[in-house]
């Protein structure tokens, strides 16, 4: 017998007029999310769990605990999964590309379970996509690495 079960998986492309290593810096501070890499989206991130989880809180009021799965800075990719009651199941991950000296790609996939949950998420990830690129491309300031206060 034969068991066929379905997930869905969203697959997003952007590309960032930036290059490759800034952008990876800001995915890399991984408690700045609302700060450096999709403010207005993101209203607040939080770490916890010895910097393995962080809690993340959406403007639509969302908020989830992202468990931090993997981190490859050589391939400049970000795997983490979703802990809510809303989701059975949810893998993602970012990889930056460098396709030229100050451009990259950003690629954003997530599996996730139920698929109904699906549209919800793909709407999310769209408009993350659309913070992310703003809060990346809209100066140079968010990609420069947080200052140290006195």
């Amino acid at each position: 017998m034969i068991i066929h079960l379905a997930m869905a998986s969203i697959h997003k492309e952007l590309f960032i007029e930036a290059p490759a290593d800034a952008v990876w810096s800001v995915f890399r501070d991984l408690g700045a999310v609302h700060t450096r890499l999709a403010p207005g989206f993101v209203t607040d991130c939080r770490l916890d769990g010895k910097g393995r989880e962080r809690i993340v809180a959406f403007a639509n009021g969302f908020v989830v605990r992202e468990v931090i799965v993997h981190i490859d800075d050589a391939a400049r990719r970000l795997a983490y999964s979703v802990r809510s009651d809303k989701l059975e199941h949810h893998n993602a991950y970012f990889h930056v590309i460098p396709t030229g000296e100050h451009r990259c790609r950003v690629v954003w996939v997530a599996d996730l379970l139920p698929d109904e949950a699906a549209e919800s998420m793909r709407g999310m990830m769209e408009q993350g996509c659309l913070a992310m690129k703003k809060g990346l491309e809209s100066s140079r300031r968010p990609l420069e690495q947080p200052r140290a206060r006195p």
